[in-house]
């Protein structure tokens, strides 16, 4: 059954557009909620947010749909999708929700929907969860009808997970850290950690106002973060997507880090203290062909899945791996979380930076990246062009000239009529060549 509603991490779209709407929230939480009603015990959904001005449309909507089917409902306010996560399982809810579109602009929202593991749904359990969205719900009796609470120590309870991240014995005095919330679900959470800490804080992106979330800003913009990093004197600079499950970081001089280099950092610290599990980091076919060969020169592989952080995340599960992520800066930490955590993970880079007593950009940079390139062709609808023989023949001619020395990555895009063409290797024309000859051969097919 090919899916209509969820994507690759949850339901996304343009807010009050199919499949967007307050009705199609509603009838999400109908449907989600039929699906998790299982034993006799008084059922309960955990329901967060970020900072966009739709999300309370889409929560009243979806506290209505699963109300509706007899479910209880514990409202967090704006918090971070690993928040959510932590606190489904904490609370023993039998279902987390996420109101979010992460680091798309206002306009857009979704809804992203969590286990009662704090994992997210499996392909089947969305698959079924779509099934029940083309039939009428059954409402539950009068009677019966759900109870919506407001919690307001939840903020409190993330805060206090995070910190117990964090090693002990160390504490963040005599730091200075620019941190970009992103006007975002993080814009409370992530300084009151890092204050506690002990930190000395430059805050970015703390005044939501339902339309500014990663507007400039952020992840996505951490030039913002760079300027503010090099201006202020900070040692180090933080950056978070509008739900906070993913974190870019700056050093001192304002130069960009990305997620590969985090993964290569966190990892290699863990190895080294025998904390390193699955013996490899497990990452998308998307990160850097550098990255990889770090890793193997200390003897630790690299498992390497679709893009998407659930596939990251299924294959960390089969393989006992407690390392991965993203290059978009997912970084997963399995030992402390089932999903991306930007903060979590932001604690850990922190601690290798106070445990090396060196500067940011010595630590950050564990290896040199390959060239790296990426291109989208658009193509028309209901056509493959990757199936055109003249296309396999150019694939597999670039990969003849590559002779090893670099990777070849051809993909079709989840949501647009695109195919994304990328290629890296260590001569960076070379890479341009191909990836340019590619493109070519797709858009003439």
């Amino acid at each position: 059954m090919a899916r209509k509603f969820f994507g690759t991490d949850g339901i996304r779209g343009k807010v009050n557009a199919d499949p967007m709407t307050a009705e199609i929230a509603m009838r999400v939480g109908q449907a989600a909620g039929a699906h998790f009603l299982r034993g006799d015990h008084r059922h309960r959904v955990v329901i967060g947010k970020d900072t966009r001005l739709s999300g309370y449309m889409m929560e009243s909507a979806m506290v209505a749909g699963f109300t509706s089917v007899g479910m209880d409902v514990v409202l967090l306010g704006p918090m971070p999708t690993p928040a959510v996560a932590m606190l489904t399982r904490s609370m023993r809810a039998d279902l987390g929700v996420m109101i979010s579109a992460s680091h798309n602009p206002y306009v857009d929202n979704g809804i992203k929907l969590f286990g009662p593991d704090g994992y997210k749904l499996s392909d089947e359990a969305e698959r079924s969860i779509e099934r029940r969205l083309a039939k009428e719900p059954k409402l539950a009796k009068a009677e019966l009808v759900g109870r919506a609470k407001r919690i307001d120590d939840a903020r409190g309870r993330y805060v206090h997970f995070a910190k117990s991240t964090f090693p002990e014995k160390l504490r963040l005095d005599g730091l200075k850290i620019a941190v970009d919330c992103a006007n975002g679900a993080a814009y409370q959470v992530a300084p009151e950690a890092l204050w506690e800490l002990g930190a000395e804080l430059v805050p970015l992106g703390i005044a939501p106002n339902g339309t500014n979330i990663n507007m400039g800003c952020g992840s996505t913009h951490p030039e913002l973060l760079a300027e503010a990093v090099v201006a202020s004197g900070a040692d180090i600079g933080l950056a978070f997507d509008g739900d906070a499950d993913r974190l870019i970081v700056v050093d001192e001089k304002g130069a960009v880090v990305d997620g590969d280099q985090l993964m290569a950092l966190i990892a290699l610290a863990r190895a080294r203290r025998g904390e390193l599990t699955g013996g490899a980091v497990v990452a998308t076919i998307m990160s850097n062909l550098g990255l990889e060969r770090r890793l193997a020169a200390d003897n630790i592989g690299l498992k390497r899945t679709k893009v998407g952080d659930r596939y990251v995340l299924e294959e960390m599960r089969a393989s006992g791996c407690n390392v991965g992520g993203e290059q978009s800066g997912h970084i997963i930490l399995a030992d402390h979380a089932t999903t991306g955590d930007g903060l979590v993970a932001g604690l850990q880079v922190l601690a290798a930076l106070i445990e090396s007593g060196k500067p940011a950009s010595e630590v950050l940079t564990q290896f040199d990246p390959v060239p790296q390139l990426l291109k989208n062709v658009r193509y028309a609808d209901g056509a493959d062009p990757l199936a055109a023989p003249a296309v396999k023949a150019r694939i597999a001619e670039a990969e003849r000239e590559f002779d090893g020395r670099g990777r070849i990555v051809i993909r079709k895009s989840g949501t647009e009529p695109l195919i994304r063409v990328m290629a890296e290797g260590d001569d960076a024309a070379e890479v341009e060549a191909i990836v340019d000859s590619i493109c070519q051969a797709v858009a003439a097919a």
